[in-house]
């Protein structure tokens, strides 16, 4: 049964494409006009071993809000359908990952409800020219979307590349293993019988 998605959204301040298969290898093609953004994309798809594709054009002579909003809505659609019913999943992630001076924990369950806790402040306004408030509200806008709860904390961290970084691992290994099938579920992971 193949989990994939291919979605497309269009609004006058974005167009965002995104291809993803959650059985994938963690190839990525990339290119949303922000260069720091697509690092950090590279890393999502490679930590969660899923094969993304993100095509995006936004207005990022306003700046890069938007693009990276509108793809953080189309990623969270884009994994929900990717799911299905959800059956067979492990439903629940979670992950404690080291970057050099950096520890950030996150945690996500796939169960349909959306909260989202965000207690990794970043050191410093900017990477680059990225405005690194952005790094929150891309998750923020793909755990709504995906109907997910997620959680992530910052331990300790100084740097704010490796804060950032960290919190994109964490999270993608959190999402590997929630996404991945579970051999003795026949169903959903709900008492509910359904997710």
């Amino acid at each position: 049964m193949s989990r994939t998605a291919k979605l497309h959204r269009q609004t006058r301040e974005t167009d965002v494409r995104v291809e993803l298969d959650l059985d994938g290898l963690g190839d990525a093609d990339l290119s949303t006009g922000v260069g720091f953004f697509d690092h950090m994309l590279e890393l999502l798809a490679k930590h969660a071993s899923i094969d993304l594709r993100v095509k995006a054009e936004g207005d990022l002579h306003v700046d890069d809000h938007h693009t990276v909003e509108d793809v953080g809505i189309v990623f969270g659609h884009a994994l929900a359908k990717a799911l299905g019913d959800k059956s067979g999943i492990r439903r629940y992630g979670a992950m404690t990952l080291p970057m050099d001076e950096t520890l950030v924990t996150a945690a996500v369950d796939l169960g349909g409800r959306y909260a989202f806790e965000w207690r990794c402040p970043m050191p410093s306004a900017k990477v680059g020219q990225f405005d690194s408030e952005l790094i929150e509200h891309f998750w923020q806008s793909v755990a709504v979307n995906a109907a997910a709860n997620l959680h992530v904390v910052l331990h300790h961290g100084r740097n704010t590349h490796h804060v950032a970084e960290g919190a994109f691992k964490a999270i993608a290994r959190a999402l590997r293993d929630a996404v991945e099938p579970d051999p003795r579920l026949t169903g959903p992971a709900s008492t509910k019988g359904v997710l």
